[in-house]
């Protein structure tokens, strides 16, 4: 008897896949990109971030091109997989790993130094470690209850930052914003790029929920290019409104930039303040609870196709979720944590989603020569200018990174080198080139 494929249950429409988007990305609007004004300034990390921008949305075009075409929880490794055969889907699995598993102990520190402001007597690792542990518990409840619960986050964390928009707004002073606003020249607005990148790093998430998406034409694309559309315009906005109250040098090594700045405005100990920072909670659990979720189904399309240990692809019976690939992944989290600082973790989280944006874009050339009947629900426009500018600017963000962070690059690279001598070695790539075949 044929075993039965391990599948996810479908359960998920464009408006889910919306609020998972956001979610996954929106607390890159309440810290993390403020680290790139250490680097570049103010203007300078602007230019970075309009450059990044336009990364993201002809990337966001290409890649649901990708994403509807191919619905699988394994997201760009099944795209390599597919395009390159087993070694570019290893690069790609472990590109998508890194970004996910290495973002969320970001944000974890985040929760902590939040929870810090608000209350010192709450030391900040062990608030981001109960994270963790809480978190992965909402997300054994089952793929339904964890979108309704990252609906629910995302829409009270764009009503918070529209909220400190509007509180802030009133207090910009452009001769703040334009004090030195490019103190360190071109190199600083490369230097910055990592840093623009963490305001979208992660949207591509929604395809590792694909597989659990309702059928329909168009329920993918809408829900990426939305979400989209939704972070720039909060992205820009909150950093002309953080930039304009106080000088960068005052904001650009903390995790909590939104809550200081009205803290300048308002006073720490100002009722408001403490509302304010505790509303924005909100955004950084709607991400750390979104990316929990990404990590575990890519942990599980990796396990499901014999590149990791197979009991991570084990589902729950009931609430048919991947509850190894949960426990794990936070396990994974929890070590980073004691390993990396804030800014650390952010570049690496960065650094793996260039270069999987990289392999995704050459995956969609290829497939586009390789396959060309393949059945596309949604086609990129404009091809092949579209990818093609996607691809360049990736390139240029990963050449950046190389010239500025090279240590975490080789600690990156490192890795991704044994990882290929272990696959070569156990001949791993020969017997996952059969299965592949065989099941294609």
């Amino acid at each position: 008897m044929q075993k039965q494929k391990i599948t996810l249950k479908k359960s998920l429409s464009s408006t889910h896949l919306w609020a998972i988007g956001v979610g996954l990305v929106i607390s890159g609007e309440y810290f993390g990109w403020n680290y790139g004004w250490g680097v570049a300034g103010t203007v300078g990390m602007l230019i970075a971030t309009l450059i990044i921008t336009v990364l993201y949305f002809t990337f966001i075009f290409s890649f649901t091109e990708l994403t509807s075409a191919i619905p699988n929880a394994g997201g760009p490794f099944s795209y390599s997989l597919r395009a390159f055969g087993p070694f570019g889907a290893l690069i790609a699995g472990y590109a998508t790993l890194i970004e996910f598993l290495f973002a969320t102990p970001a944000i974890s520190l985040a929760l902590g130094s939040y929870i810090h402001f608000l209350y010192p007597i709450f030391p900040t690792i062990e608030v981001a470690i109960f994270s963790y542990l809480i978190f992965t518990i909402i997300n054994l409840l089952g793929i339904k209850e964890a979108a309704w619960f990252a609906l629910i986050m995302t829409i009270l964390a764009i009503a918070e930052l529209l909220l400190f928009i509007g509180v802030a707004a009133p207090h910009f002073k452009a001769e703040i914003f334009f004090k030195d606003p490019m103190p360190f020249g071109w190199a600083g607005v490369f230097s910055a790029l990592p840093f623009a990148i963490w305001l979208y790093v992660c949207l591509e998430g929604i395809a590792m929920v694909s597989e659990e998406t309702k059928p329909g034409k168009g329920v993918i694309a809408k829900g990426y290019i939305s979400a989209m559309l939704t972070l720039c315009i909060l992205a820009l906005a909150v950093m002309f409104a953080v930039g304009g109250i106080a000088h960068w040098s005052k904001l650009d090594k903390l995790d909590y930039p939104l809550p200081e700045s009205i803290a300048i405005v308002l006073g720490k100990d100002n009722q408001w303040t403490k509302i304010f920072t505790s509303v924005g909670l909100f955004g950084l659990i709607a991400s750390f609870h979104g990316i929990i979720i990404g990590y575990s189904r890519q942990l599980f399309a990796l396990a499901r196709s014999g590149y990791l240990p197979v009991f991570l692809a084990k589902v729950s019976p009931k609430r048919q979720v991947p509850y190894w690939s949960l426990i794990i992944g936070g396990a994974v989290g929890i070590i980073a944590i004691h390993l990396f600082n804030t800014s650390d973790l952010v570049i690496l989280a960065t650094i793996g989603a260039i270069v999987m944006y990289v392999i995704s874009m050459l995956a969609l050339f290829k497939l586009r020569k390789k396959e060309p009947q393949m059945e596309r629900p949604f086609k990129v426009p404009f091809y092949p200018t579209v990818p093609s500018i996607a691809l360049i600017l990736s390139v240029v963000a990963l050449l950046s990174m190389l010239y500025a962070y090279t240590k975490l690059c080789l600690i990156f690279f490192a890795g991704l080198s044994i990882l290929l001598i272990i696959f070569y070695l156990t001949g791993s790539h020969k017997r996952l080139a059969i299965k592949n075949e065989l099941s294609s």
